[in-house]
């Protein structure tokens, strides 16, 4: 063991707490069972099977309020993995759950026994026909996919509001829709074709032409069944045009039986019922969609109503005019939102009954929506409309800043209502349909509902369309809560169909809240068919059991999730998952979302619980250790919720009193510290690689890896010992070059300058001189420390750099130019609570400048580029992203390139300064995808704007990164 190794034992929650009902029993602190594990590996291979508790635990919750726990998780790759497990699992007597991005809200990608990971391995979009089609496989986001269809100008009907998350997979096998998809643009209406592996093992892709033949071949008795099936429904009159009237609603409850009435034969109605079918009936290893027009040209208001019945009532006019989107969102709603970005404070002050209506027009040209415009003006005019609060404008706009702001607000509605939540409480996401034209009755009535059950719930939804959302909060471990939810969900589902005939599930799918009241929807005819579909697939009951069918009238309360309460920065999660995509370790150990669910289960157990210990030991490495620490899962999470902040504390929880008195020694001494770490540059450049491989390697093996960095051949060597010369009378901004580029060179083999010479070159030629004072050796923006969890370090360094940042600037006169984003960020933003009163009022007069904002917006505009290369390659960094200079980066990129590319899979390089070092597997998976974009062609320019992420991008791709403001000095050079 390494000399420095942290004491788990340090994590572990110090505070009295009652065990939860629904802890993971101490019999299965060991993980999956040693038969189950070593049987799936000998059949699948290693490193497909996980089975220590934590992974258990960490995939046993979704968007859902269920929690199951698996018996194991299999990560498969291919299809023949996938036919590997039903195999076994039919052998076996065993259950099967394929879960993708986990961002189901009814537990649907929750199991009991075998969980099928496909998400990591399954991503991937070929656009076909000049983008009217395209191909995507199942663990691909909504978000990515439209990416790759946006350059030709198309776009997928589905538009669920949990797109950056949310995977194709899961969008068909639950047929959801969204903002927009209505009954005409949903999953049903616009899949071509599916290729899917049924529990027998069966592949059918249903655009081969002769599926049907092969399908009759090697499903015999399921063909004959669907056939059957058919002509019965199709004999009833009644049932036909019930079924027919059912889907004139968006409807998602129980598997489609108009995929008999649509389809003539078996692989026909297979496409149609594997939509929808919620993973019960098949995996879908591949869809290929019918894309639709990206009108780009848009028009959006937000109209405010003094309540949620008036509000009802306007949604007809504006359908009538041709809108694409009415989105509701009543007072509960419009107040969570505050804590939204963008999202005006004083929502805050919106009186209780305020209902707003999001309504959105979409044309190809300018006329087109001209026309809209004049047409929702008609409907303007007509209505009562309320401005409460000074931010209410009750306008159309096409400004596609407030456009963006008002749809952050409207999809955050579960993430932001839910992050106002009591907490310890359980989060319900309900979703049903009623006839547009009622409803604002169903409004009225729902909200009856809500007040005689005791609860305040916020409502929201697709208002066009007739389909509405409704969030309650209750405490799943008191049994009377759970009785008072038992009986709201019984008269709420006995109102929806007696009622208003409406849909028990419009969008979300049946899941596990709805499956015991599917017969009170569909009446026993109809749903006795759907049990004999289920059987006709799957007789054995090997996929996905009780998410569809359960004839247990109580289903419904089973395996509901406690939520404990954990750390203050946490506690407001509500697992709802999309923090995931854009998480660098996502595809390594843990993610966001992960972290939070681990921890909670920690605080479910009783103190010193095997369960807990186990835990402990595993989430050091597993949640701690390689998070990259960037938090861009805070700019994902709508309500803010930064999980990279929550590790730092943790590692500084971690730190024994003497390792943080060396930390601030280091900060306080950091003069001698920068000149040492040149000199080691320097020596290890002369040394070579493979020396100071060796002498790392067995540093960190005797000390502590997270402790000791790797050297790694793309490590450059040092920086001049000089910085450039400049004079601080003429200098209209002060320049600050970054530890790091007074340490590290540029890349081996590239020609000058540095960047601190580019910089000064370029700002001068411009006719912007920088001044670089002759004291910033010593000086470090203290994110060295702060990323680490050396919070003594990071006081120390925080407030030197910004006593010197006021000097040199003459007290916040002068711009201070950083020239690394990170570096921006720290000093702009994360030293601020390190610092003291007196300091932080300093700070407030400083005006740090990015870098690339620096030569965008004051350089670029006073220079001549002379010279132009092919193509550049960009790679944004997480700190940009922060800063929200991004589009800075591509404006100097487009000046020195005729062609700039930023891939669609960019995302942080997780070389968080050392950390890239310190564990370069995060780094390595972190940019795969990334990387695989940039290596499939050349580019005569690879350019970012920090220092050590160009040197993590030069690991991962091979290529040569740079600071694109070298590239703009040598695209301006005379």
């Amino acid at each position: 063991m390494p000399l420095l190794e942290p004491d788990p034992q340090a994590l572990r929650p110090g505070r009295e707490r009652t065990p939860a009902p629904d802890r993971v029993p101490a019999l299965h602190a060991k993980g999956t069972s040693r038969r189950l594990r070593e049987e799936l590996t000998a059949l699948l291979g290693p490193g497909k099977v996980l089975g220590r508790i934590s992974d258990l635990v960490r995939y046993a919750s979704d968007a859902s309020p269920y929690r199951f726990v698996p018996q194991v998780v299999v990560v498969a790759e291919d299809l023949d993995d996938v036919s590997a497990v039903l195999s076994y699992a039919h052998g076996k007597g065993r259950e099967v759950v394929f879960r993708a991005a986990g961002t189901s809200l009814n537990g649907q990608a929750q199991g009991e026994d075998v969980l099928v990971d496909v998400r990591r391995h399954w991503a991937g979009v070929e656009v076909l026909d000049g983008g009217a089609r395209a191909r995507i496989r199942p663990g691909t986001t909504v978000v990515r996919a439209n990416a790759a269809l946006a350059p030709y100008g198309r776009v997928l009907g589905p538009d669920p509001a949990s797109a950056i998350a949310c995977t194709i997979g899961g969008v068909v096998a639950n047929n959801a829709s969204g903002m927009t998809a209505g009954t005409a643009r949903n999953s049903y209406r616009t899949v071509a074709s599916l290729t899917a592996v049924l529990p027998s093992g069966t592949v059918v892709d249903t655009a081969d032409p002769d599926a049907d033949e092969e399908l009759a071949r090697a499903e015999p008795a399921l063909c004959a069944e669907l056939l059957a099936l058919k002509a019965e429904i199709e004999a009833d009159a009644e049932l036909t045009a019930r079924i027919r009237a059912k889907y004139t609603l968006k409807n998602t409850n129980g598997y489609r039986l108009d995929a008999f009435l649509d389809g003539d034969t078996p692989v026909e109605i297979l496409r149609g019922l594997m939509v929808g079918s919620q993973g019960t009936l098949g995996f879908l290893s591949e869809v290929v969609f019918d894309t639709l027009p990206l009108d780009r040209e848009v028009s959006t208001a937000l109209l405010f109503f003094p309540s949620l019945p008036a509000a009802a009532a306007a949604v007809p006019l504006f359908n009538d005019a041709g809108a694409i989107a009415v989105e509701l969102m009543d007072g509960n709603t419009l107040r969570a939102s505050v804590g939204v970005a963008g999202v005006s404070a004083d929502w805050a002050e919106l009186p209780k009954d305020t209902t707003a209506l999001l309504v959105e027009f979409r044309a190809p040209d300018a006329a087109a929506l001209d026309a809209y415009e004049r047409a929702a003006d008609a409907v303007l005019a007509g209505l009562d409309l309320t401005a409460p609060v000074a931010s209410v404008e009750n306008a159309f706009t096409r400004d596609p800043g407030r456009i963006g702001r008002y749809w952050r607000a409207r999809k955050a509605f579960v993430t932001a209502v839910g992050g106002a939540r009591p907490s310890g409480t359980t989060l319900i996401t309900e979703d049903f349909a009623v006839p547009p034209a009622r409803l604002a009755e169903a409004c009225a009535a729902l909200l009856d509902l809500q007040e005689r059950h005791g609860f305040d719930a916020a409502v929201a939804g697709h208002a066009a369309h007739g389909n509405l959302h409704f969030l309650l909060a209750f405490d799943a471990a008191d049994p009377s809560d759970v009785e008072r939810y038992a009986a709201f969900m019984d008269e709420f589902c006995k109102l929806t169909v007696e009622r208003f005939d409406g849909s028990l599930k419009a969008e979300h799918a049946t899941g596990r809240n709805i499956a015991p009241f599917l017969e009170l929807e569909w009446g026993t005819r109809a749903t006795e068919l759907m049990w004999r579909i289920k059987e006709a697939f799957d007789p054995a009951g090997v996929l996905a059991p009780r998410v569809v069918l359960d004839r247990d009238p109580q289903a419904h309360l089973r395996g509901l999730k406690t939520i404990p309460t954990v750390e203050r920065i946490a506690d407001p999660c509500i697992e709802c998952g999309f923090c995931e995509p854009t998480c660098p370790s996502h595809d390594l150990t843990t993610t966001p979302r992960q972290r939070i669910v681990l921890r909670r289960e920690m605080l479910r157990q009783d103190d010193g619980s095997p369960v807990e210990t186990r835990l402990l030991e595993e989430y050091g490495y597993d949640a701690v250790d390689t998070c990259a620490g960037d938090s861009t899962c805070a700019l994902a999470c709508p309500v803010g919720i930064d999980t990279g902040a929550l590790m730092k504390e943790f590692r500084h929880e971690r730190h024994s009193p003497r390792e943080e008195r060396i930390a601030a020694l280091a900060a306080r001494n950091f003069r001698a510290v920068e000149a040492s770490a040149r000199l080691a540059v320097a020596a290890a450049d002369r040394l070579g690689d493979r020396v100071v491989e060796s002498v790392t390697g067995l540093a960190r093996r005797t000390v502590r890896p997270d402790l000791v960095p790797e050297w790694l051949p793309e490590v450059p060597g040092a920086a001049p010992r000089r910085l450039p010369r400049t004079h601080r009378p003429a200098a209209v901004a002060v320049y600050y070059p970054a530890c790091v580029n007074r340490i590290f060179g540029g890349p081996d083999g590239e020609p000058g300058p540095s960047l601190p010479e580019a910089v000064v070159a370029v700002s001068a030629r411009a006719g912007r001189p920088v001044w670089i004072p002759d004291d910033v050796t010593g000086t470090c923006c203290a994110t060295i420390w702060h990323s680490k969890g050396y919070e003594r370090g990071d006081e120390v360094m925080a407030n030197r750099i910004v006593e010197a940042a006021w000097g040199w600037t003459a007290g916040g006169r002068l711009p201070l130019v950083v020239d690394a984003s990170s570096c921006a960020l720290g000093i702009a933003r994360e030293v601020v609570p390190y610092l003291t009163e007196e300091n932080r009022e300093l700070h407030a007069g400083l005006t740090v400048v990015d870098s690339l904002v620096w030569a965008a917006d004051e350089l670029l505009p006073r220079l001549d580029v002379r010279r132009r290369v092919g193509s550049a390659v960009v790679h944004p960094t997480c700190s940009m992203r922060h800063l929200g200079d991004e589009d800075r980066l591509t404006a100097l990129a487009g000046a020195c390139a005729e062609e700039v590319v930023v891939p669609a899979d960019a995302g942080c390089c997780a070389f968080a300064g050392d950390r890239g070092m310190l564990h370069p597997e995060l780094t390595a998976s972190a940019t795969a995808r990334e990387a695989a974009e940039v290596t499939a062609r050349p580019f005569d320019a690879h350019l970012s704007a920090n220092r050590m992420c160009e040197i993590g991008m030069d690991r991962a791709t091979g290529r040569t990164y740079v600071s694109a403001l070298i590239a703009l000095e040598r695209a301006t050079r005379p």
